[in-house]
């Protein structure tokens, strides 16, 4: 703190003390360095060893308020650094149940007016004795949020750019060894003919790829932005802090093994990255396969790969080095180009998320295409997604088993909620989801170089009437919509004759307004060579603006090429498009159709967040502390029904009353408090519901009734060791729904909705979502099981109030991402009636919460 302070200018103490001091007191330095955590707290930033930032608050005698102040480096002032303070500091107030921060600036610090002005908290100021008095409520505000939003994606997108453009570049571990992986990295960024100045470094050469060899990054002359490390993994740290002597500013480790070592080795990747991340540098990998830019302006190919892969739009992001070797050579086989391509290796810190940050600012960028196999952040993965799906195609390819369990070498939670609940993600994002990277190559062709659809008509031109046939049923088993089916075409008399036709018809057709896309599958015919009918197709679907696709089925010699984007040409920003060709119809078909599903979820209405009325966060959040107060460590703890009801009402959730019993006669004391008529139930949770079992009585009309009903459930559920019942007040007659919202140590809040029964029991027939959901969101949830026709009038029967329905399970979601405390929330059953919904049951698990990967990094640029 003292060297932080002597290292100010007079101006910057001045503006934080209202009065110079060339340093400072014992009795400062022990008030500023001792905080209780609670009503005094700081934070601090640091590069290195040095202290750039210090925010503080301190609680005044209204226990409600604090003033909060901020020392800010003169090198790093405004850059962001007081801006991260205070949101820091205000997540801890809330914490510590304060409601307020004030603050005292004098009127010539601009640069912290600035902080609180652009901070999106509603700030009253006013003068008082020549100083600025600032006063705000923290609670978070839609502006607030979306300022915080702003300035992560600023932060995240400029560090990666600063990687993927660097002005200069070092290969340390460069070697003369033909073969070996420091020859390829700088013989590879030679021959890219990269922009700026490349330096090899290895303390055993003096000369490498005919320039000066340097011992270590210390040595080269010039700034070094990106420096490549491939030397053994028993060096990486050394190399790492040269890197922070010399001020480099980006990492790329292209050497692994880390994972080989278990939790030492994940454990020597963290303190590497912490280094990293302390002296400014961001890190790529390890075990990355590199970098590729195509931008004329940087030509950067900083990997293993040879050559410099064409100029295209198509941003490309893998984890591991060998996916990411088949999507080089997935592109490759089908002339793909790409703007820019980044493997994560590792992922220990430069993820997915921060390649989509970049790429939806990147105008070079008109798709982006993503191998997954592990989610570190998948709140915040869904957030960016769905943000930049709305601009740009993004397309995730990811196995079944994804989440379910760890890639060797990658740090992050497994999940415990059901498969569907990742895909269920993925579709609330927006995102194209596949399997393989052949499929992703296969839909981004078409993304990168076709207009979108606007709308699911389909025409399907060939010179075959049966293959006609098969392409259109594949098309309309994909949700696309026949409008017109063409097969007259004859290629037998010459290409002079053929490809006009071809091209009258396919304007021809494409013409009519319901006609959205075109697929032109042909059968070979002799004499028509395939890139000549892809010349003709891609100038005549150019001409009409819809995209359209080719199939060259029935092709035998290899030297043909049928796949990838033929008849490329380069258009005047020096990418590359061409037609998208298949040898295959199905995978055509499946292409197109998710092309149209997604241009459909663009065009959509989306919704928004809307909190109902009647919900106390506050006195939820108190009920639980008070809950949780014996509770320690993993212990979970299950709310008796009355509690859960209790806590449930702060949502302004109402639960139907019922009562235990032991004796019938306390069983008629609580019907008739309850009133006539009742429901007899057994208490286990498997009976509770089971009618065919005999664990359930309804419509019980008097006490004799129900005397003669409790003694025959007894004899009946004897078998079954079930002993204790209760008496319910009768609902309404309706359709029984489940909601189960847990915490999943991956996703965190996860709500399921499904239809009682067999529905959800036998056939796995839910539905899931990620809160926050939107009101469409909350559509979706009801409308995607396949019994939910049943909520709207099935067989003659009344449609359910399914407004009510939905209105319920936004509360539930809400409640769920308000407290990660509920281990498990279980509504079983709630029955949906024609004028609402009433909840029967109740099951509500607590606990101490792990750390949920919220959406909410906070992060600096460098």
């Amino acid at each position: 703190m003292q060297k932080m302070h002597q290292g100010q200018s007079e101006s910057s103490v001045y503006m934080r003390y209202f009065t110079y001091k060339s340093s400072l007191t014992a009795k400062e330095l022990k008030r500023f360095t001792e905080v209780d955590h609670v009503d005094r707290v700081a934070f601090v930033v640091t590069r290195g060893e040095d202290i750039i930032g210090v925010g503080r608050y301190d609680r005044l005698e209204d226990p409600a308020e604090a003033e909060v102040a901020f020392n800010i480096s003169d090198a790093y002032q405004g850059m962001g650094v007081g801006s991260i303070l205070l949101e820091h500091l205000a997540a801890a107030a809330r914490e510590n149940d304060i409601e307020r921060f004030s603050a005292e600036v004098l009127p010539e610090n601009r640069k912290m007016l600035t902080v609180f002005a652009e901070a999106g908290y509603a700030v009253k100021r006013h003068f008082d004795e020549g100083v600025v008095m600032l006063e705000f409520s923290i609670d978070p505000t839609e502006k607030s949020r979306a300022v915080m939003e702003a300035r992560e994606h600023r932060a995240e997108a400029k560090s990666l750019g600063g990687l993927l453009a660097p002005r200069s570049v070092a290969v340390i571990g460069a070697s003369r060894e033909w073969g070996s992986i420091g020859y390829s990295l700088l013989n590879n960024l030679i021959e890219g003919e990269f922009s700026g100045p490349v330096y090899g470094v290895n303390p055993e050469a003096f000369e490498l790829g005919g320039m000066v060899s340097y011992g270590t990054v210390r040595e080269i002359p010039g700034p070094v932005d990106l420096a490549v490390i491939a030397v053994p993994q028993e060096e990486v740290r050394g190399v790492i802090e040269d890197c922070a002597i010399a001020g480099v500013k980006g990492l790329l480790v292209v050497t692994g093994g880390f994972e080989q070592d278990g939790e030492a080795g994940l454990a020597r990747q963290r303190e590497l990255v912490h280094l990293a991340r302390a002296n400014g540098m961001r890190v790529i990998g390890p075990a990355s396969l590199g970098l590729v830019n195509t931008d004329p302006a940087i030509k950067l190919n900083a990997s293993v790969a040879p050559g410099m892969p064409k100029r295209g739009s198509l941003g490309l992001f893998s984890q591991s080095a060998a996916i990411g070797v088949l999507l080089y050579a997935a592109a490759s086989r089908r002339s793909m180009g790409i703007s820019s391509f980044v493997s994560a290796g590792h992922r220990a810190d430069v993820s997915g998320n921060d390649a989509m940050q970049f790429w939806e600012d990147d105008p070079g960028t008109n798709a982006v295409g993503l191998y997954l196999e592990s989610f570190g952040n998948p709140r915040k993965f869904s957030r960016i997604a769905r943000r930049l799906s709305h601009s740009k195609p993004v397309i995730v390819a990811k196995s079944d088993v994804m989440g379910l369990r760890l890639p060797p070498g990658h740090a992050v939670r497994t999940t415990q909620a059901p498969t569907a609940a990742v895909d269920a993600m993925l579709r609330q994002s927006g995102v194209i989801r596949v399997r393989t990277n052949e499929e992703l190559m296969e839909i981004a062709q078409i993304v990168a170089s076709q207009p979108m659809p606007v709308g699911n008509g389909i025409a399907v031109i060939s010179n075959s009437v049966a293959l006609a046939s098969v392409v259109a049923d594949a098309a309309g088993q994909n949700g696309l919509q026949v409008i017109a089916q063409e097969a007259e075409i004859n290629l037998e008399d010459g290409q002079s004759r053929a490809l006009p036709r071809l091209a009258a018809l396919i304007g021809e057709v494409l013409a009519n307004p319901e006609v959205h896309c075109g697929i032109v599958t042909l059968l070979p015919s002799v004499g028509v060579m395939t890139d000549a009918l892809a010349r003709c197709i891609r100038e005549a679907a150019a001409a009409a603006g819809k995209p359209v696709v080719a199939v060259f089925t029935g092709i035998i010699d290899a030297s043909i090429p049928a796949e990838g984007l033929l008849a490329t040409g380069t258009g005047q920003d020096g990418t590359s498009h061409g037609l998208p060709c298949y040898s295959s119809p199905g995978a055509a078909v499946n292409a197109l159709a998710a092309i149209v599903r997604y241009a459909a979820w663009v065009a959509r209405e989306h919704g928004e967040v809307i909190a109902p009325e009647g919900i106390n966060v506050g006195a939820a959040a108190d009920f639980i502390e008070r809950s949780l107060a014996d509770v320690s460590g993993l212990d979970l703890l299950h709310l008796p029904r009355a509690a859960a009801a209790e806590f449930l009402g702060h949502y302004g959730i109402s639960v139907l009353e019922s009562a235990t019993f032991g004796t019938e006669d306390e069983a008629v004391a609580a019907a008739k408090r309850l009133g006539w008529p009742v429901a007899l139930k057994a208490r286990d949770e498997h009976l509770r519901h089971r009618l065919d079992l005999g664990g359930v009585r309804l419509n019980i009309m008097d006490e004799a009734s129900l005397r003669g009903n409790i003694g025959h459930m007894r004899e009946v559920l004897s078998p079954y060791a079930a002993h204790e019942l209760e008496v319910q007040s009768m609902a309404p007659a309706g359709q029984g729904c489940v909601i189960r919202a847990v915490e999943d140590p991956l996703l965190g809040p996860v709500v399921s909705f499904g239809l009682s029964g067999d529905a959800v029991n036998l056939l796995d027939d839910w539905a899931h979502g990620i809160p926050p959901l939107t009101n469409v969101d909350l559509a979706d949830l009801v409308r995607a099981p396949r019994a939910s026709a049943r909520l709207r009038g099935y067989q003659g029967l009344p449609a359910a109030d399914v407004a009510s329905l939905e209105d319920l399970l936004n509360r539930v979601a809400m409640l769920k991402d308000n407290h990660p405390e509920v281990s498990l929330l279980e509504i079983n059953p709630v029955m949906v009636t024609e004028k609402g919904t009433i909840v029967l049951a109740v099951d509500v698990w607590i606990g101490n919460p792990g750390q949920r990967t919220d959406s909410a990094r906070r992060a600096m640029s460098h």
